[in-house]
């Protein structure tokens, strides 16, 4: 397996200081991952959710042209014999699983933090792209290169940015934004619109009115703690 940082210290401040909206079963934060498909990037720490979500850029959206394909997604970008997917399952399970011949998993346990479910079947599991790639692609990567595109779709770099999720919770939300979908478990939310922000942000994407609008209500009922390490292409 490639070798993966240290937790980052961020995500286990963001768990610990919105503890009263989280489950308890998260108190242990996903392993930071390292992502060899996209730039090498330095981390700087979050603007609190309510200035962040207030910074975030409006335009519309337009579809126009999406296709799936046009994200290139579960490389194995380190050539290790394991694809995203796996490296996401592996890096979050809360009980390892066995990594046999061609990165087959056996065992295991993860928990799906969308809908507080505790899962012991990989393939029970999706890796959700927190932000949809049909979502990713109205706010701005229309207009990405192919290179940035499978960049953002196989974006280990951020722990956030891809979480294993049952697959009943991955398929209810499909490509919806937060004023369509919310996580069924309400103590999900505040980190959810919290990660949602994150991802927007590290890849300047824009939001629309309602969008805008539904993160600024669900963060009412929210600490106003900082985001999670925000990437630095710098």
């Amino acid at each position: 397996m490639s070798t993966r940082r240290a937790l980052l210290a961020a995500i286990a401040t963001l768990t610990l200081t919105l503890g009263a909206a989280f489950s308890p079963a998260m108190a242990a934060a996903p392993v930071a991952r390292t992502s060899a498909s996209a730039p090498d990037r330095h981390h700087r720490s979050g603007p609190l959710l309510w200035d962040a979500i207030a910074s975030l850029p409006l335009s519309g959206e337009d579809r126009t042209g999406y296709k799936r394909s046009s994200f290139k997604h579960w490389i194995d970008a380190d050539h290790d014999g394991c694809s995203t997917r796996a490296e996401v399952l592996i890096a979050e399970a809360v009980t390892p699983p066995q990594v046999g011949p061609g990165c087959t998993l056996t065992g295991g346990q993860w928990y799906s933090y969308y809908d507080d479910t505790t899962v012991d079947q990989a393939s029970s599991l999706d890796v959700d792209h927190l932000v949809p790639l049909a979502e990713a692609w109205d706010s701005g990567a229309y207009a990405w290169t192919p290179a940035q595109r499978e960049a953002y779709a196989n974006d280990l770099d951020q722990p956030y940015h891809l979480v294993a999720v049952t697959a009943r919770a991955n398929r209810s939300k499909a490509d919806k934004d937060p004023a369509e979908w919310l996580p069924p478990s309400e103590s999900a939310w505040c980190r959810y619109i919290a990660e949602w922000t994150a991802v927007k942000i590290n890849w300047g994407l824009t939001v629309d009115a309602a969008e805008k609008t539904a993160l600024t209500t669900t963060a009412q009922d929210c600490p106003n703690s900082p985001l999670p390490d925000l990437a630095d292409a710098s």
